[in-house]
């Protein structure tokens, strides 16, 4: 089996998460900058077998999209034109960041540690591509 690789795509910052090639559990894999995410993709593609790839659909509560919808949507058109046999599923995002600060209180981070955005956007990743797994069984 191949992998799959999740996205929490930020302004600033992207959050990657991947399964094992059984695809059982997701495990964060990086943090890095938002402007570096094809560059980081490529290298990892040509390393990785990955089948899949996993973005979040940023939503306001009433179900409509969100004021970084339109950012996402840009990175989409970049991502296919670059990587055009990649299938790719968005993922409702709606309180992965909530989520994962909770995630970081609760392992027991310092509130150093849990001021680390990079690390938030890491865990969200995991957890988006966490729920995909369970919602996919």
């Amino acid at each position: 089996m191949a992998r799959i690789l999740s996205i929490d795509y930020g302004l600033k910052r992207t959050g990657i998460a991947v399964t094992d090639d059984f695809q059982i559990i997701a495990s964060g894999l990086t943090t890095i900058p938002s402007t570096e995410l094809i560059s980081f993709l490529k290298t990892y593609f040509s390393k990785e077998n990955v089948e899949t790839v996993i973005i979040g659909e940023p939503k306001q509560m009433n179900g409509l999209p969100s004021e970084s919808t339109e950012i996402i949507e840009k990175f989409i058109v970049q991502f296919h034109t670059e990587f055009p046999t990649m299938k790719m599923e968005r993922v409702d995002e709606r309180f992965t960041s909530k989520m994962a600060f909770q995630t970081m209180i609760d392992s027991g981070l310092n509130k150093k540690q849990r001021k680390n955005k990079g690390l938030i956007d890491e865990i969200a990743a995991t957890i988006l591509l966490q729920d995909y797994l369970n919602y996919k069984k």
